[in-house]
């Protein structure tokens, strides 16, 4: 009788939902090696290849495809019984505040899962620029905050982990003489590095669409309407970045803060910052 490993199950769904076997071993504590040897001793137990070629890029093939919805169950059902007989019941209500970009690339699973260890738990989740989001007039809106951070040595809302900036989209667009963006408005992070490293390096530009929400972004990225700047770890996995190139400069790192806004949380606020920094390879002990 064979059995699958529940941690190459879970090695395989965060490949995928971070995009890379690098990053993955990033998260997870693991090297590059050891994360692609849990893929290959999968694949070798199903007699399949999960991912194909596509560009320089690692993607799911049909196999994949058609395996990650129950690796994810599966994961999902090992944790669900571990929290059932290993921890306390958890009440309450949480209002989290995150980015659209986290809000549409690594949340979804991350809210999910956790949804599915507490149950008792009620989750009011809403996105909106990071700058609004660590405002202090904000602050009594949500109960714990996600958001990017500039201020690497912040002692107010501390860096909890760093991420690249990267150019995403079609990147042969930057050989113009002037170079178009996509952009979320004006106050956004991603816009105002853009806009920096692109005066700094002497280079021409223009925001031809501007838009708050990233599936818009997305969308105008596919149309070849200009390129944008995300974080590495955001990115879609059918789109190209690169840290930098010959037409476009380097964009530095980014921090992420996640802060306990209220005076005094809840313990489900401490148990979803707890499993938030856990999925996102923060070691919290």
């Amino acid at each position: 009788m064979k059995n699958i490993s529940t941690d190459s199950l879970r090695t395989f769904v965060m490949v995928v939902e971070v995009g890379g076997f690098a990053k993955a071993g990033d998260l997870l504590g693991l090297s590059q090696p050891a994360v692609s040897l849990q893929v290959k001793r999968l694949e070798d137990l199903l007699g399949y290849k999960l991912f194909k070629k596509q560009g320089q890029r690692q993607v799911l093939n049909q196999y994949g495809e058609l395996l990650l919805p129950m690796a994810k169950q599966m994961v999902q059902h090992n944790d669900a019984i571990l929290q059932l007989f290993t921890s306390e019941s958890v009440t309450g209500k949480v209002r989290l505040g995150i980015p659209s970009e986290f809000a549409a690339r690594i949340l979804p699973s991350i809210i999910g899962d956790f949804v599915a260890l507490y149950p008792e738990v009620s989750l009011e989740v809403k996105s909106r620029l990071s700058k609004h989001l660590l405002s202090d007039e904000r602050q009594d809106q949500f109960d714990l905050v996600l958001a990017l951070n500039e201020q690497l040595d912040s002692e107010k809302f501390p860096i909890f982990i760093q991420d690249q900036l990267v150019w995403v989209g079609d990147l042969s667009l930057a050989q113009n003489e002037t170079v178009t963006l996509v952009t979320a408005p004006e106050g956004c992070i991603y816009r105002r590095r853009a806009t920096q490293a692109l005066e700094k390096a002497g280079i021409k530009y223009r925001i031809v669409y501007s838009n708050a929400d990233l599936t818009g972004l997305i969308a105008a990225l596919k149309e070849g309407l200009g390129i944008t700047v995300l974080a590495k770890s955001t990115v879609p996995n059918d789109l190209a970045y690169h840290l930098h190139t010959k037409h476009l400069p380097a964009l530095g790192s980014i921090g992420i803060s996640l802060v306990k806004t209220a005076s005094e949380p809840e313990n489900a606020v401490f148990k979803l910052a707890e499993f938030i920094k856990l999925r996102l390879g923060y070691p919290t002990a």
